[in-house]
């Protein structure tokens, strides 16, 4: 299916409400990620976006027909992990399954290392059961580092979570 990655605009904040909106979505993120997800939120996620700092953080809109249905980010991080970056990912439910995520996936790791070059491993953490999620960093070349044991509490339970990584010497 044909999408773009493109930086987020204000305006984006009524798509964001009507898709972000889902509790399939919220139950497989980390908490900053609510459910229910209101319209303030949606403003404060998609603001905070606009104001990012790209020398350190990526941040970008999944948008098909004209519509942002989706977020994908790339964030730097410091001290002894500066060269690292972490990948998170959110996408529409009526999107799953057809690819976006994937190709998006590859798209913004490549502008990331194209960005950082120093930038030498790019790693995701979705939690152990979300298999689709993990199915997707697979599919774009991340290799399953570990799973962390009970490394997550989501909604009161402990969950396990996946360490996965990509080396930017293999894209």
């Amino acid at each position: 299916m044909e999408f773009i990655l493109r930086q987020w605009r204000r305006e984006d904040a009524a798509d964001v409400l009507r898709y972000a909106n889902n509790d399939k979505i919220a139950r497989n993120l980390r908490d900053a990620f609510p459910f229910p997800y209101i319209l303030t939120d949606a403003e404060n996620f998609v603001n905070s976006c606009v104001e990012a700092d790209e020398s350190r953080q990526l941040f970008r809109a999944i948008e098909v027909d004209g519509r942002a249905v989706g977020s994908i980010s790339l964030c730097l991080g410091s001290d002894v992990y500066r060269m690292t970056a972490e990948l998170g990912y959110w996408l529409a439910e009526e999107y799953w399954g057809r690819g976006i995520m994937t190709e998006a996936v590859k798209r913004v790791c490549g502008e990331g290392a194209q960005r950082w070059e120093d930038m030498v491993r790019i790693y995701a953490e979705p939690f152990a059961h979300n298999t689709a999620s993990r199915r997707v960093l697979e599919k774009a070349g991340f290799q399953l580092e570990g799973v962390m044991r009970h490394g997550v509490c989501k909604r009161a339970r402990i969950y396990d979570c996946c360490m996965y990584a990509l080396l930017v010497e293999d894209m």
